[in-house]
């Protein structure tokens, strides 16, 4: 990963135009498809597999009528007279309502059917609304008319407010506040960085970045439904995870730089080594968002999949953009001599008086003192989270004001909580046939219920199949009462059924949301011990280490139920309620709890990541553990530290002004940060640490064989660039090894050191197994065990795609070519077109005609006994041993590659017949062609080959086989 990463980063700084154009094409085309579709943002809150869903399912499909969208139209006598004395009014505003087109119908207050649509002090009434079709269908125009409707009570003296899940506030943007927010975080930038430009392409590619996000997202809102959180969710995560994952990719860069490293080079090492943990970091809240598709909660699964779409985004951007933006920036990017910046990049940890340093010393030093406060702090702000409750938004949760919250907030007043939230009892009447008196049976027995304040009379739809009875309960909607009366219901649909023959379901707005919420509430405990259990297994992969994941797990768990402490006290218990905008205290959002520890526990591993990885990077050079512990800290503290903070401010900018619906989590989100960074990972885990002293590096041996090696500090990469280095000094060599040992770490062939000038003859003898793979390893097919080596100047493994385009393999003992091939004009051209990519030219036959030429010369030459002339449909197969070998090997340095390997799988009928062969191979090659030739037998004629001005070096590969080695 931080090979392949460090590759993108110097291909990203060499062409950092072609990379900007993309991007910026990429910002273009999204956000220009989502404005040309029109999407909007919808609320849809359904829930498949649950009861309510059914049952409303079933009314959609025989009872459509009722089944759709519903609003309120609430009005109240300005002067404070009695309802009645504007029936007139109030009549002709529900005949301009029913006509309006999308809307089924309009109920008067009045009308023999409205049920209790007159509160009870004749100082209100309602106008029951049904559209055609559910939320998602009823259209913008079609709310305009009816708004529009109130201007004829308006006109006579009347107030008219209107509610409805329809009316809720589903748009979304940008406010001066969310600006601000960005501003905060690039203060901290420049606070960071010392200098402008390093600030700004964090927040540029952040930008971009969101900007992209958005796009999609509108364009998505076209095809299916997408509510208003999502985009709004997706916009937060996507900016503060944008300026993360650059900060800490430039923060890194700038202190290579620091250190004299090249702007190119330090790009590219910058996005191998940061950029991997910013890639484990980003993959991880993605696998936690995704964990959200789980749930089976369609418009929680939309919110998830946008969010990590944006972290996914994230890091692309920080990637790919990012490096080529340093590439255009280049030198500038260096602090500047004696600058601040400079010396605090060029101080060692040791050397360091920065806050963080002393910090770590001091908790370090008191260790439990250290720990019992952090738990104490935590464990204290928690305690509110033991009385979280979760329900969806409504009415009430929506700005002061607005024509829904005031509708809301009369129909309490003048009717009662429950009249905002009443209750669909869906009865199916197939099976009696005493329809009227069975549903004012049931209706009797309903209204007997606690918490149940009126009843409807049942109501069937035109074919008899189902009837619905609304009931509406005398506590609000979100309240644990009702939720109570929805269960008691169900508890005694059974019962119902076997009395009057009739099943029953409870269905409606407030019956869906409570589901939700139940469903919710019982997914947070397993989705916490998947997101744990996941964090644990990770961290082990990368830390080789038992106690660190532990100790990280139980951090994040701390945080988590904090973060949820504080949200309950803020929006469920109102403390500091009006500092922020929260009018009106309730439940808390059904599904904040789930999508902040997505959120939080990919975070926290983020700053996990960047501390714990230098301590356990000195640790393995000292195996000093406390000393580890202080270094490593506070040589990455600063950049945690900026990291969260910007977090922070990216988060809580969108609370003051943030929908009812994005505060809690943004809240969750602002403070669930702060108390992870500054108390879990930058308190507790260095005291933890201290504690554990080197058992926190403790891992069994069998545990240690099963998990991957995650290398997100770029330990390969290190190994890569000192492999580049190495082999940059081997340049006059065709190839060269230190300590080869090739095979397997089971059966190991080696080691073995060489050094082969180029166009030098490489006698190779040993077993064909060991043959194979030393050939193997040589031309980049088999990775070598251990040992450094190259081939043309690329070092293996990590070029191994570069060096088997430049090596040839040539069997000389058989005809590994199509049973077709048969001739030496047919094999010449299948091996000159298979590797060069020639068609059938004037150009190939030219070839063909040069090589046949050239290999009877040279039979000519090297044999002392009559030699048949090789002609273009001379059968190969058919000529004896010496001629064929020649022939095949003719046709192997056809390929044209800078390295030839030649093996025989049988021997040469005459002793002599191996040194005519290999003469005729130096005559037949380029001189800058290096030939290595494998043989099953000790070369003892290599005195006898005609070498011309080639080296020729004998190898034994027997001595070098673990059977040769016990010799």
């Amino acid at each position: 990963m931080a090979t392949l990463l460090y590759r993108l980063g110097r291909f990203s700084y060499r062409h950092p135009w072609r990379v900007l154009v993309v991007w910026l094409l990429l910002v273009g085309g999204t956000l220009g498809g989502g404005i040309a579709l029109g999407g909007q943002t919808q609320e849809s809150f359904e829930i498949p597999g649950t009861e309510s869903q059914a049952a409303l399912d079933r009314l959609e499909a025989v009872f459509p009528s009722v089944a759709g969208a519903s609003a309120t139209a609430v009005i109240v006598d300005e002067d404070g007279s009695r309802i009645e004395s504007s029936e007139a009014v109030i009549e002709r505003i529900t005949a301009a309502i029913d006509r309006i087109d999308g809307i089924d119908s309009a109920v008067s207050p009045f009308d023999e059917y409205a049920g209790k649509a007159i509160s009870d002090d004749h100082s209100m009434a309602i106008i029951r609304v049904q559209f055609d079709g559910v939320a998602t269908d009823v259209t913008v125009a079609t709310l305009e008319e009816l708004v529009d409707t109130a201007t004829i009570g308006e006109d006579a003296g009347l107030r008219v407010e209107f509610g409805g899940q329809v009316f809720q506030d589903t748009s979304f943007g940008l406010t001066v506040t969310e600006v601000i927010g960005v501003v905060f975080a690039g203060l901290v930038l420049v606070i960071t960085f010392g200098s402008l430009l390093a600030a700004g392409m964090p927040l540029l590619s952040a930008l971009i970045g969101v900007g992209i996000v958005m796009g999609l997202i509108t364009t998505l809102s076209a095809f299916t439904t997408v509510s208003s959180s999502a985009p709004l969710l997706a916009l937060m995560i996507g900016l503060a995870v944008g300026i993360d994952y650059a900060l800490f990719i430039v923060s890194r860069h700038r202190a290579q730089l620091a250190h004299g490293e090249e702007p190119e080079e330090s790009a590219a090492m910058a996005v191998g080594t940061a950029g991997s943990a910013v890639i484990f970091a980003g993959v991880t809240v993605i696998i936690a968002l995704l964990g959200l598709l789980v749930v089976g909660i369609p418009f929680l699964s939309v919110m998830g999949i946008g969010a990590a779409v944006a972290v996914f985004i994230a890091m692309g951007v920080a990637t790919t953009l990012l490096p080529a933006l340093l590439g255009l920036a280049g030198a500038r990017m260096i602090p500047k001599t004696g600058s601040r910046a400079q010396r605090r990049f060029t101080a060692s940890a040791d050397e360091s008086r920065s806050m963080g340093a002393r910090w770590v010393r001091g908790v370090t030093k008191h260790p439990w003192l250290a720990t019992i406060a952090v738990v104490a702090i935590l464990g204290t702000v928690a305690i509110p989270a033991a009385s979280l409750t979760l329900s969806l938004p409504d009415g009430g949760s929506e700005p002061e004001g607005s024509t829904q919250r005031e509708a809301f907030d009369l129909v309490t007043e003048g009717f009662g909580p429950g009249y905002n939230g009443p209750l669909v009892v869906a009865l199916d009447i197939t099976q009696t046939i005493d329809i009227q008196d069975d549903l004012e049976a049931i209706a009797a027995d309903l209204e007997k219920l606690d918490d149940v304040d009126f009843v409807s009379q049942g109501f069937p739809d035109d074919g008899l199949d189902t009837a619905i009875i609304q009931v509406t309960p005398s506590s609000s909607p979100d309240s644990e009462e009702t939720k109570a009366l929805v269960q008691t219901i169900r508890d005694l649909a059974p019962e119902m059924e076997r009395t009057y023959d009739i099943p029953i379901f409870v269905t409606g707005t407030t019956a869906i949301g409570i589901d939700i919420s139940n469903r919710l509430s019982n997914a947070l405990v397993p989705f916490g011990l998947i997101v744990v259990g996941l964090s644990i297994l990770l961290l082990m992969m990368v830390f080789r280490s038992v106690l660190v994941p532990i100790k990280a797990a139980v951090g994040f768990l701390l945080s988590v139920v904090a973060s949820f402490g504080v949200v309950v006290a803020v929006f469920q218990w109102g403390w500091l309620g009006d500092l922020i905008g929260v009018d009106n205290p309730g439940p808390i959002l059904s599904f904040m709890p789930i999508l902040l520890m997505a959120v939080l526990f990919g975070l926290a591993m983020d700053y996990e990541v960047f501390l714990v990885s230098g301590m356990r990077e000195e640790f393995v050079k000292t195996g000093k553990a406390l000393s580890s512990v202080r270094h490593g800290f506070a040589s990455s503290a600063r950049v945690v530290t900026a990291a969260a903070l910007i977090m922070f401010f990216v988060f809580f900018a969108f609370v003051p002004e943030g929908s009812g619906t994005i505060k809690p989590i943004a809240l969750g989100l602002a403070v669930g940060i702060a108390f992870d960074a500054f108390l879990v990972r930058m308190t507790l885990v260095p005291a933890l640490m201290a504690l554990f002293g080197n058992a926190a590096w403790w891992l069994p041996a069998w545990l240690d064989k099963l998990l991957p090696n995650v290398d997100i500090e770029g330990e390969q990469l290190r190994e890569h660039r000192h492999e580049l280095e190495w082999a940059s000094t081997q340049s006059a060599l065709s190839m060269s090894a230190e300590y080869l040992v090739a095979g397997t770490a089971q059966r190991g062939l080696g080691p073995i050191s060489l050094a082969v000038p180029r166009g030098a003859v490489v006698i190779a003898s040993g077993d064909r197994h060991d043959r194979r793979i030393m050939g193997a390893t040589l031309s980049g097919i088999l990775p070598p065990v251990s040992g450094m080596v190259q081939v043309l100047g690329y070092p293996l493994p990590s070029h191994s795609d570069q060096v088997n385009k430049r090596v040839a393999l040539s069997e000389i003992g058989g005809t590994p070519y199509s049973e077709d091939a048969t001739s030496m004009d047919a094999m010449l051209r299948e091996r000159i077109e298979m590797t060069q990519h020639w068609k059938r030219t004037p150009r190939t036959s030219a070839t063909v005609a040069s090589w046949i030429s050239r290999v009877n010369d040279v039979l000519a030459d090297v044999t002392a006994r009559r030699t048949i002339p090789i002609a273009a449909d001379t059968n190969v197969n058919a000529l004896r041993q010496l001629e064929r070998s020649i022939a095949l090997a003719a046709i192997g340095l056809a390929e044209g590659t800078d390295v030839v390997f030649f093996d025989r799988f049988d021997q040469f009928a005459e002793a002599e017949d191996e040194a005519v062969f290999l003469t005729a191979v130096t005559r037949l090659a380029d001189p800058s062609v290096t030939i290595l030739f494998g043989t099953g037998r000790p070369v003892t004629a290599a005195s006898e080959i005609d070498r011309g001005d080639r080296a020729v070096i004998v190898v034994d590969l027997y001595l070098l086989a673990p059977e040769g080695l016990l010799r």
